[in-house]
């Protein structure tokens, strides 16, 4: 991996590329073991050339946004792990064409400022375009879906792609993107005109509805379970008497049992433990099998 290592520099500065990167420090939950190699990516002339490079060597690559519903598992990832850093945002009427390493913050902030208003349930969603896109994120009621007009990305022999809304077959947090390679360089989201002072009540409405009712004080990889068809599992959660119940410094919080919190030094083992415990008291009690939303990779 060194001779890997030594090759990419050629291309990419030295700041954005590691070598054994403890994936702890790049996922919400602030757990994961090393990558053999980490790179931020800042533009699609560097992501060509990596993704050109993984080719020719045979090297699995692993992409991630802001490692928000990610878990990476103790002994980490093989190979490259890419951390898309492609920020662009650009304004027009209201229209926002924005590259998918932008975070959720900036992005709404930006709406917000150009009194441009539909992106407000994304205002404390702490991930990065591309990762919501491609989970369908939602939040008070709004969906990406609602939004996207068009997305561009990069397929697995290098060729650049738009697709329209509906070819993205988007579902509750899933869309084409979930369970393939291709990688989100950018998106256009179509938004409506209204007053700024009124999208910023709604920002900051959406805000304190999220410290009240999430553990947002807590290292966490945002909601574990999907629901059900109409079936609420953090509602069950609570239901059977598990929040608060631990496996060492994991804990289902006690705010909001969708949630499984990192209160020290928990591990991926410890995360993984506890959501097959949840997931087995659920099924003794509704005889439902519950699937997690959260991503889970690596070794």
């Amino acid at each position: 991996m060194e001779e890997v290592y030594n090759k990419l520099l050629t291309k990419i500065p030295k700041e954005n590329i590691k070598l054994n990167e403890d994936m702890s420090k790049h996922t919400s939950i602030k757990i994961g073991g090393p990558a053999d190699i980490f790179i931020k990516i800042k533009n699609i002339e560097e992501l060509k050339y990596v993704l050109r490079i993984a080719k020719e060597e045979n090297i699995p690559v692993t992409v991630i946004g802001n490692g928000t519903n990610l878990l990476v598992r103790d002994k980490g990832i093989r190979g490259i792990v890419l951390q898309i850093r492609i920020e662009d945002v650009t304004v027009n009427a209201t229209e926002i064409e924005v590259g998918a390493g932008t975070l959720l913050s900036k992005l709404s902030k930006t709406a917000c400022e150009n009194s441009l208003t539909g992106l407000e349930f994304a205002s404390g969603i702490p991930g990065t375009v591309g990762g919501a896109i491609t989970m369908n994120a939602g939040a008070y009621g709004g969906e990406f879906k609602d939004i996207v007009v068009s997305t561009t990305y990069i397929d697995n022999n290098l060729n650049i792609h738009t697709i329209a809304n509906k070819e993205h077959n988007f579902e509750y947090r899933n869309s084409i993107f979930k369970d393939n390679n291709f990688i989100i360089l950018n998106s256009k989201l179509k938004l409506k005109e209204d007053i700024k002072e009124n999208i910023e009540a709604r920002m900051k409405q959406n805000s304190e509805k999220r410290k009240k009712s999430q553990p947002i004080e807590y290292p966490n990889a945002g909601s574990i379970f999907k629901r059900e068809n109409g079936f609420i599992t953090a509602e069950a959660i609570d239901k059977c008497g598990l929040k608060g119940y631990n496996i060492r410094d994991a804990y289902v919080s006690e705010k909001h049992a969708g949630f499984i919190v990192n209160k020290g030094e928990a591990t991926a083992k410890d995360v993984i433990d506890l959501i097959e415990y949840i997931k087995k008291i659920i099924y003794e009690k509704y005889k439902i099998k519950i699937e997690t939303e959260i991503k889970i990779i690596g070794e």
